[in-house]
């Protein structure tokens, strides 16, 4: 189990790119990595479904930038910004990681690792979309928008 913190900062952006919008995190990462220069110590990751195997690479960094798509209710493309610091603090999810992430994080608590610093950006989708792998105006257009967020947050001005 490691415990050198050797990131200073981590963005994993989660979701599955064949779902569609639920795929926006994957997306996020992509375009802060065409889009951005992102300074020393911050390292961006394709989180994918997430599950366990991000344990280790939440672990070896001193704080954790999460992008992930949710079914809230809220129009497609809505931006929140969460500082979970319990599993039941993440909001409603999909079922394609929902598990995975809660467990993720109830994982820390039971190891007894210290939890870096963790921030949540979510954007709302309306629906699950199967075998779709282009994201909808409403969610397209978020993603410059929440990489943004995520660069304001780890203290890069985005010139673009």
């Amino acid at each position: 189990m490691p415990q050198n913190r050797n990131i200073a900062i981590r963005i994993i952006g989660i979701g599955n790119l064949l779902l569609g919008d639920e795929g926006v995190g994957v997306h996020v990462i992509r375009h802060l990595l065409d889009h951005s220069n992102l300074p020393a110590g911050v390292d961006c990751l394709d989180g994918g479904t997430g599950s366990l195997v991000l344990l280790e690479p939440l672990q070896t960094a001193h704080r954790i930038i999460l992008v992930d798509a949710t079914l809230d209710g809220a129009p497609p493309g809505t931006l929140r910004r969460l500082v979970p610091k319990f599993s039941s603090d993440f909001p409603p999810s999909l079922a394609a990681h929902d598990i995975g992430l809660r467990d993720l994080l109830d994982s820390f608590y039971l190891l007894g690792d210290e939890l870096p610093d963790v921030i949540l950006f979510t954007v709302s989708i309306a629906e699950m979309q199967n075998m779709v792998t282009t994201l909808s105006p409403e969610v397209l257009a978020a993603v410059p928008l929440v990489a943004a967020m995520v660069l304001e947050e780890v203290g890069v001005v985005d010139r673009a």
